[in-house]
């Protein structure tokens, strides 16, 4: 096989063959290690990108975990504190700017990294391979990796583990084509760029972004362009921390976007660093027991199966007490791929922190949603930009 074509054991699905990737000219990236599938290779081309543009636009180390073709998190290396090192399982763990950067990126939505395929915006090293050695992950694209870094990872999963290694050099043609039931699509490729320049029309009452609300407004908007729209991003402390993708109503990519970013919080409960674990329980069991711990929709057999984790059954979060831990998460940015048609998503959003706000305006009803986040003291930019993705 040339290094312009690459044959794969199946495409979406095993019954779909034969499969291959392909590119005259030589395909931007080379598999150091384990054999790829089509939907790993999917994941890691969008990742690759999206951490690149991050790491370009923001100067910092930048990592993201995917899964089906959109981000499960993104985040850029800023210090974690004791508390999310806690809740991301890395507290016992020497971490590098990079392995920061995937920590917040895996950490922020555990139960949606899990399998995921991870991209790093620069050469592996080994405090970030040693954190990739032990989750439960498909494979990493990066620039590179260093010596021992590479050694490490291709010990994991028994020698599968995917390792690919990409030109950061590499820039596709300008026309990009996908074929679909037979028919080929043509469109340019989209090379817009986020910036802050982006960020500069403010309709509310309320005008200031502070360099932290850019910041994470970009991060936002960087994630959505390379999320299955719809979609709605929640941003925080360089990280997202909760993304609604794929929805085909704009209030409900915002509810499953709050609703992953409410459970991020609640895992900082001080009650979730008491629970009192059996010992030998497994760090994914653990995710898993949160996440049904936090639920309000808890079945009588999964409270019973929920229950074997402890060696007492833990009092539970009751409505009121998860309501009052909630007032305390503000300052969150959120991005929409598209202009917002009505005030729900904003009603929503107030819920749940959010003070600043970007999309692209252009509604029929933008004055409505403008006078949504003037009631709720938010800041709005309009950026002018759509950013769907499909």
């Amino acid at each position: 096989m040339s290094n312009n074509e690459l044959a794969l054991r199946y495409g979406c699905n095993p019954y779909q063959q034969p499969a291959r990737v392909y590119r005259e000219g030589g395909l931007p990236f080379e598999v150091l290690n384990g054999a790829p599938g089509y939907i790993n290779l999917l994941d890691a081309l969008n990742s690759w990108q999206l951490v690149k543009e991050l790491r370009a636009v923001l100067k910092l180390p930048a990592a993201a975990s995917f899964k089906h073709v959109s981000p499960a998190g993104a985040a850029v290396a800023l210090p974690l504190s004791d508390t999310l090192k806690r809740i991301y399982d890395v507290d016992d763990l020497e971490l590098s700017p990079l392995a920061t950067a995937y920590a917040r990126a895996r950490g922020a939505d555990r139960l949606s990294s899990f399998g995921d395929f991870a991209a790093l915006s620069d050469v592996v090293d080994v405090p970030t391979a040693r954190l990739l050695s032990r989750e439960v992950s498909d494979g990493v694209i990066a620039p590179g990796f260093e010596p021992e870094a590479l050694e490490i990872l291709k010990k994991k999963q028994k020698g599968r583990y995917i390792l690919l290694q990409v030109d950061p050099n590499y820039e596709p043609e300008a026309l990009e084509h996908r074929e679909v039931f037979g028919v080929t699509f043509e469109q340019q490729h989209n090379t817009i760029l986020a910036s802050t320049d982006w960020l500069q029309n403010i309709p509310t009452n309320l005008k200031e972004l502070p360099e932290s609300a850019q910041r994470d407004l970009l991060i936002s908007l960087i994630a959505l362009k390379y999320t299955q729209s719809n979609s709605v991003c929640f941003a925080v402390d360089g990280q997202c921390i909760g993304i609604g993708a794929g929805q085909q109503s704009r209030v409900h990519c915002t509810r499953l976007a709050a609703s992953k970013a409410a459970i991020w919080f609640l895992r900082q409960h001080p009650r979730i660093a008491e629970l009192p674990w059996k010992p030998g329980i497994k760090r994914q069991d653990r995710v898993n027991a949160v996440d049904i711990y936090l639920r309000d929709d808890i079945t009588p057999i999964e409270l019973e199966q929920w229950q074997e984790n402890f060696t007492e059954a833990p009092q539970r979060l009751t409505q009121e007490e998860k309501q009052d831990w909630l007032k305390n998460l503000h300052d969150v940015a959120l991005g929409s791929d598209a202009f917002f048609p009505f005030r729900d998503s904003i009603d929503c959003a107030a819920l749940y922190g959010v003070k600043y706000v970007a999309q692209p305006g252009g509604s029929l009803r933008d004055d409505v949603v403008i006078e949504a986040c003037n009631d709720y003291g938010m800041a709005m930019a309009f950026t002018g930009v759509r950013l769907f993705h499909h």
